[in-house]
C-alpha cells in the first residue's frame, strides 16, 4: 500500500501547487469583464466640455490627459512622459508619448492638445475654463511630440489641472469645424484612453472593449469593462452580493458597513483623494428672500449639520465649514465663523429682517430642485427648515433635468451639488466663486455670487508660487465666504468603494482611482467572464480539484484490489 499513498500524495501536491501558483500569481493575466454600478445615463461622452462626474467615470478610460495624480496629488505621466517647468512658473514644456495614438488608430500629437484646450476646454470646461482661461498667453507646437504652454503670470495648479477629468485630449481631426456640443462622436467617442466605445444602450449599459494599441505596453489586461446603469443604490447593493457587479461605487453608509464583513469583498476608502468633495446647498442669490444676507445667516442657524452626518450618512462624512474641504490641509482655514444650529436665533434673525410667520406659521416658500441621491438630505432640510417657519417645495428631477434647471434655466431657490475641490482650491473651488464664472454654464458659480475682493484672492494664490503665500489668500478667501454665505456647505462626504477580491490591481497608485482602474485591473484567473466572486469561484474550483482527486483516489483503489483479487 506504500506505493499507493506515494501516488496519491503525489497528485495531491501537484494539484494543490498548481492551484496556488495560479491564485496566488502576482503575474497581471489578461483577459476577463468589469460591470461596474452607474447610477445614471451620462449626459454624454465628450469630457471636454463638463464637469459631470457621471461623464468623466466612463470616460476616464476612454481618453488620457497629459499627467494624472498618485495618492499624494504629485503629477505622474499620461499622455506626456515628461515636462519641463520654466523657473518663473510661466512656461511648462510637455514630451508626449511617440506611440500615442486615437482609437481610429489616427497618431495623437502637439495639435490635437493645442486644439482641444484653445476650442473645448477654453470655452466649455467650467473647472479648466476658469482656471486658466484669463491666464494662458498661447500653446506652442514646435514639434508632434512636444506642447508648450505660456502664461502671463506663473500658475501653480497647472500639474495638478491637467488630468483626463479636466483636460482629456480630444481627436481635432474629428472636432475641427464643427459644433463640439452637437459632435456625433460625443456619442461615440474617440479617444486614445486604454479602452475603446463599443456600445451605448441607453438606460442599460455602456460598453468599453480593450485597446490593444494602448500607448502604455502591456495594458490594459481586461477584455472590456461593462458601464451597468443601476438607479438604485439599494438594487446596486443587491445585484452586487448576487455577482451580477463586480465593482460598486458609493454604496451607502450601511452597505459599505455590511460589505466589509463578507467574504471575498474588498472595501476601501482610498482613491477620493483627488475630489475632496463638499455636498452643498445653492441658493439663488439674484431671487427674494435668497438675496438677503440675514436670511441666509438664519437658514444656516437652522441646519443640522451633524444630524445629517451622524444620521443621513451614518457617520461617513464630516462637518462642512466653508468651500475647502479639510482633506486639502495646506489651503483649509479651521478658523472661519461657525454656524451652530440655533432655532431661537435663526427666529430672532427672521423676525427683524421682516419675514413674519404666516396664519399657516409659514414666513416664505422656497422651490428646491434635486437629483435622487440627494431625496434623503434634502428631506432631512425640509424638516429642519419648518422649525423656523419656512417651507420648502420639493421637485425631484432625473440627474441632467436638475443640472439644467439650476446652471442653465435658473428656474430655482435652491439646488444641491456635489462641488469637487479637486487637488487644488483654484481648480474646484473657484468656479463655483468667482464672478467671471457666473453664466449658462453646468457646475459653475450656480448661486451668481459676487465679491471683487474674492476674486482678487484667488487671482492672487493662482500666480503665487510660494505655498504658504497661497495658503493665506486662500484663508483670508475663506473668512469673506463663510461671513457672505453664497452657498450653505453641509458636508463632506467618505465615500468608498466595494469590489471583488479577486480584482488585482485596484486602488494602488492614482488620488482618482475609480476613474484610472481599468487600465490596472486584473483577474487573479485572467480569462474570468463571469461575475462570480473571486472568492467563491476559488472555493468552487477547489472543490473541483478535490473532487478528482478523489476519483483518482477510488480509480486507484479499485486497481489496487483486483489486482490483489488476481494475486
Amino acid at each position: 500500500m506504500s506505493w499507493f499513498c506515494n501516488i496519491v500524495f503525489t497528485l495531491s501536491f501537484f494539484v494543490l501547487m498548481v492551484f496556488s501558483i495560479r491564485v496566488c500569481s502576482d503575474v497581471p493575466l489578461y483577459g476577463g469583464s468589469v460591470v461596474v454600478a452607474v447610477s445614471n445615463d451620462p449626459g454624454g461622452l465628450n469630457p471636454a466640455i463638463t464637469t459631470q462626474g457621471g461623464v468623466h467615470l466612463i470616460c476616464g478610460s476612454i481618453f488620457s490627459g497629459l499627467v494624472a495624480q498618485d495618492f499624494n496629488l504629485n503629477p505622474v505621466p499620461d499622455l506626456a512622459e515628461r515636462w519641463e517647468v520654466s523657473a518663473d512658473g510661466r512656461t511648462y514644456t510637455f514630451h508626449l508619448a511617440p506611440n500615442a495614438e486615437f482609437h481610429d488608430r489616427v497618431p495623437l500629437t502637439s495639435e490635437d492638445v493645442r486644439f482641444t484646450f484653445e476650442h473645448l476646454l477654453l470655452k466649455y470646461h467650467s473647472r479648466t475654463r476658469t482656471s486658466i482661461g484669463n491666464n494662458l498667453r498661447r500653446i506652442i507646437t514646435p514639434d508632434p511630440q512636444t506642447v508648450v504652454f505660456e502664461f502671463d503670470r506663473p500658475y501653480a495648479a497647472f500639474l495638478q489641472l491637467i488630468d483626463v477629468t479636466n483636460a482629456p485630449v480630444l481627436p481635432k481631426h474629428l472636432y475641427e469645424n464643427t459644433d463640439p456640443l452637437t459632435n456625433p462622436h460625443n456619442i461615440r467617442p474617440i479617444g486614445s484612453g486604454a479602452f475603446k466605445f463599443q456600445e451605448w444602450s441607453k438606460g442599460d449599459h455602456i460598453t468599453l472593449t480593450r485597446n490593444e494599441r494602448y500607448f502604455k505596453q502591456g495594458k490594459p489586461y481586461l477584455d472590456r469593462v461593462v458601464y451597468k446603469v443601476t438607479p438604485s443604490a439599494a438594487t446596486a447593493a443587491i445585484a452586487f452580493e448576487n455577482e451580477e457587479l463586480d465593482y460598486f461605487l458609493n454604496p451607502s453608509p450601511l452597505d459599505m458597513r455590511r460589505l466589509g464583513n463578507m467574504l471575498g469583498v474588498v472595501v476601501t476608502e482610498k482613491g477620493r483623494e483627488g475630489y475632496a468633495t463638499v455636498e452643498t446647498l445653492i441658493p439663488n442669490l439674484s431671487r427674494a428672500p435668497l438675496s438677503d444676507q440675514h436670511v441666509r445667516w438664519a437658514m444656516a442657524h437652522a441646519i443640522d449639520k451633524n444630524y445629517i452626518v451622524e444620521k443621513i450618512m451614518f457617520g461617513r462624512g464630516t462637518v462642512a465649514t466653508g468651500p475647502v474641504s479639510h482633506l486639502l490641509k495646506w489651503a483649509y482655514n479651521p478658523n472661519v465663523v461657525k454656524y451652530e444650529r440655533d432655532l431661537m436665533l435663526a427666529n430672532q434673525i427672521l423676525d427683524e429682517a421682516g419675514y413674519e410667520r404666516g396664519t399657516d406659521g409659514v414666513r416664505f416658500r422656497l422651490k428646491v430642485v434635486y437629483a435622487s441621491s440627494y431625496a434623503k438630505v434634502i428631506e432631512a432640510l425640509r424638516d429642519q427648515f419648518r422649525e423656523v417657519g419656512i417651507a420648502l417645495d420639493l421637485h425631484q428631477m432625473e440627474f441632467s433635468a436638475m443640472v439644467d434647471a439650476v446652471y442653465i434655466k435658473k428656474d430655482f431657490d435652491l439646488g444641491f451639488s456635489s462641488f469637487e475641490n479637486g487637488p487644488d482650491p483654484d481648480i474646484g473651488v473657484k468656479r463655483t466663486i468667482v464672478s467671471g464664472n457666473i453664466g449658462q454654464i453646468p457646475f459653475s458659480n450656480g448661486a451668481g455670487y459676487r465679491n471683487q475682493r474674492v476674486d482678487e484672492l484667488f487671482e492672487l494664490a493662482a500666480s503665487e508660487t510660494d505655498k504658504q503665500k497661497r495658503a493665506a489668500y486662500y484663508f483670508e478667501a475663506q473668512d469673506i465666504l463663510v461671513r457672505d454665505l453664497p452657498y450653505f456647505w453641509l458636508y463632506e462626504p467618505n465615500s468608498g468603494a466595494a469590489y471583488k477580491a479577486g480584482l488585482q490591481g485596484m486602488y494602488t497608485w492614482s488620488a482618482k482611482s475609480n476613474i484610472y482602474f481599468a487600465q490596472d485591473a486584473w483577474w487573479t484567473d485572467g480569462d474570468r467572464s463571469t461575475h462570480a466572486s473571486s472568492g467563491a469561484f476559488r472555493q468552487r474550483r477547489l472543490y473541483f480539484f478535490l473532487a478528482v482527486m478523489a476519483l483518482i483516489s477510488m480509480v486507484i483503489v479499485i486497481l489496487l484490489r483486483r489486482k490483489m483479487r488476481r494475486v
